[in-house]
């Protein structure tokens, strides 16, 4: 499922920023950036979010930076002040340059007045990190508890549409024995053959040809996966994952289904069980 989520938190003259994006993936995945020196913390952050996500590629970005109730200070790289005047005055003496090398044009060499850097050790990065991460990770839940909530109306309707077909398939099911042994006897008929309608072989036949396309026991069981479906939709635990497993068991009663069925117009209503079960599939690999 989709997400954003972002937090700050300013400590000790820093502010501490988290961002997360969530995209949609069957497994967990987490992308953590970190300053090199809050690297230790990565375990730590994972963690964090494992807790409240099991599905999606989760990218984490920590960031600090010069907090609004911070004072910035200059601070200058005298070593490297000295080491740029060093090298000017040998290139001026190679070149036989005429000219004076400034304290203006020390300065402005790269690296030499700089803002200093604030420096937080990664104990204490950690409190105002997570504090942040806390922050954007509720953000991102809501956002895709939003989505979550579309997804499963929409799911829902899918089912809906499902079980109107298969309570055509459970309405039509009945006349198939007759159609069958009407066809059969129009057969014989055409064929000249003189049958008695009370043949055994015949009787046989029929009833063979009903224990074949006898679909009463996929019906029971589609209606119960469609049940448990709907009711874990619901729930407002993680469920993604157990839909998968129950959207496959309603893929196999409708296979079985449709090749028991020896009548077109059941086998229509299969197919359009079908289409709707693919849409459904590729729904409930986006859900939590």
């Amino acid at each position: 499922m989709t997400g954003y989520g972002r937090g700050e938190v300013d400590h000790a003259g820093v502010k501490f920023s988290v961002e997360l994006n969530s995209v949609n993936r069957k497994q967990s995945e987490i992308v953590v950036n970190l300053p090199r020196e809050f690297a230790a913390l990565e375990p730590q952050i994972r963690q964090a979010i494992n807790d409240q996500l099991s599905r999606g590629r989760t990218s984490v970005t920590v960031s600090c930076q010069e907090g609004s109730s911070g004072h910035r200070k200059l601070a200058l790289d005298t070593a490297l002040a000295r080491s740029y005047h060093d090298a000017m005055l040998a290139l001026q003496k190679e070149l036989n340059a005429p000219g004076e090398i400034s304290i203006g044009t020390i300065l402005q060499a790269p690296g030499v007045m700089r803002f200093a850097e604030q420096s937080v050790d990664t104990e204490q990065g950690w409190e105002p990190i997570e504090q942040a991460l806390t922050a954007a990770l509720a953000d991102l839940v809501k956002m895709r508890e939003r989505e979550g909530r579309h997804l499963a109306k929409d799911l829902l309707q899918r089912i809906k549409t499902i079980r109107r077909d298969i309570k055509q398939v459970r309405t039509l099911f009945p006349g198939v024995v007759k159609k069958y042994r009407a066809a059969l006897f129009d057969r014989i008929e055409k064929a000249g053959v003189a049958v008695a309608s009370d043949d055994e072989r015949l009787l046989k036949e029929i009833a063979l040809f009903a224990d074949r396309s006898d679909v009463s026991e996929e019906l029971t069981r589609l209606d119960s996966h469609l049940t448990q479906f709907e009711q874990h939709l619901k729930s407002d635990a993680p469920v993604g994952r157990t839909l998968e497993f129950i959207t496959q068991e309603i893929a196999r009663e409708l296979n079985t289904l449709g090749a028991k069925a020896n009548d077109a117009v059941i086998s229509q209503h299969v197919v359009a069980c079908k289409a709707e079960l693919e849409k459904i599939r590729e729904q409930v690999q986006n859900l939590e």
